[in-house]
């Protein structure tokens, strides 16, 4: 959690405690977490958002074809791997 220890933690909130006092400290406390719900929940229907209109581009766009794109119709060739026993005839001993 963003580095933040238990010792660390027990720090920031005794002195939340000391600034704000016992009684402010847990308005202020149900506020930020309010907050931050609302926050997630904006940023979760954006996401929500985008992931459906990447499908909806997908989906109306027309795939690709060899006639269309050159670099489909190319057939791209990759070296054969070497096995085992040629890479151990090429190491020197």
């Amino acid at each position: 959690m963003f580095g933040i220890g238990m010792p660390e933690l027990i720090l920031i909130l005794a002195l939340a405690l000391i600034v704000l006092g016992p009684r402010k400290l847990p308005e202020i406390a149900r506020a930020l977490g309010k907050g931050i719900a609302e926050f997630r929940r904006a940023t979760d229907e954006l996401k929500e958002e985008l992931r459906q209109v990447e499908q909806e581009i997908e989906q109306s766009s027309p795939q690709a074809t060899p006639d269309d794109d050159p670099f489909l119709a190319k057939k791209v060739e990759t070296p054969p791997s070497p096995t085992s026993t040629e890479e151990s005839e090429k190491k020197p001993r």
